[in-house]
C-alpha cells in the first residue's frame, strides 16, 4: 500500500466548509468581527449624537390666567394644582403662596372659631384665618407672616394682572409683590 505524503500547499489550503465556493471559518470569524466592531462604533456614534439633544423638562408656565374675576366667590379660593390662594375682598384680589418656606410643604388655611386680634409688623389687625404647615408645625398670620414653626420667612405674594384681550386674571410667579399689594377690578 502506498501512502502519500501531503503536499506542502495543501496544508495552506484552507478548509472549506460549504463545498465549492464556501466559505472558511476564518472569513466567518472576520465577517463576525468586523461586525461587531461596527456596530460598536454605531451605537458609540449614536450616543455621542444623542448627548447633543438636551432632555427637555417641561415645568408650567410662571405666569398664567386662572379666570375671570367673576369665577372667584367672596373670600378664598385654594388653586391646588398651583398652590395658591386667591383672596376675593368685593372688587380687590390678592393671590398668597401656599408653600411653606420651610422645605415645600403645601400649607392648610384654618379658620379661626374666634377673630384674634394680633400686632403684626407694628399694626394691629384682626384675624380671621390662618395658615398651619402640617409637615413640621409652622404656623402663619392671614397675611403670610410666620409665627410658630421653623419657617423662616414669610409666605409669598405674587402680582396679579387683569389679561387685555379676554378679562381674565393672570398669575405671575416671576413677580412677588409686597403683602400691601392688591389688585382692584
Amino acid at each position: 500500500m502506498k501512502t502519500t505524503k501531503p503536499s506542502p500547499d495543501a496544508a495552506r489550503q484552507p478548509h472549506t466548509t460549504g463545498g465549492e465556493g464556501g466559505q472558511t471559518r476564518r472569513s466567518f470569524l472576520d465577517r463576525l468581527g468586523l461586525g461587531t466592531l461596527l456596530t460598536a462604533i454605531a451605537g458609540q456614534t449614536w450616543m455621542m449624537v444623542r448627548a447633543l439633544v438636551p432632555n427637555v423638562l417641561y415645568e408650567p408656565s410662571l405666569r398664567f390666567k386662572v379666570g375671570t374675576p367673576d369665577r372667584f366667590p367672596e373670600g378664598v379660593t385654594f388653586l391646588e394644582d398651583r398652590r395658591l390662594f386667591i383672596f376675593r375682598n368685593q372688587k380687590m384680589f390678592y393671590a398668597i403662596s401656599g408653600v411653606c418656606t420651610h422645605l415645600g410643604c403645601t400649607v392648610k388655611m384654618i379658620q379661626l372659631n374666634q377673630p384674634q386680634k394680633v400686632e403684626i409688623r407694628g399694626k394691629l389687625t384682626e384675624e380671621r384665618w390662618e395658615f398651619h404647615c402640617p409637615c413640621h408645625g409652622s404656623k402663619f398670620y392671614a397675611e403670610g407672616t410666620p409665627y410658630a414653626g421653623p419657617a423662616p420667612t414669610p409666605l409669598a405674594w405674587y402680582r396679579l394682572e387683569v389679561a387685555a384681550d379676554d378679562g381674565q386674571l393672570i398669575v405671575n410667579l416671576m413677580e412677588p409683590v409686597n403683602q400691601d399689594f392688591r389688585l382692584t377690578v
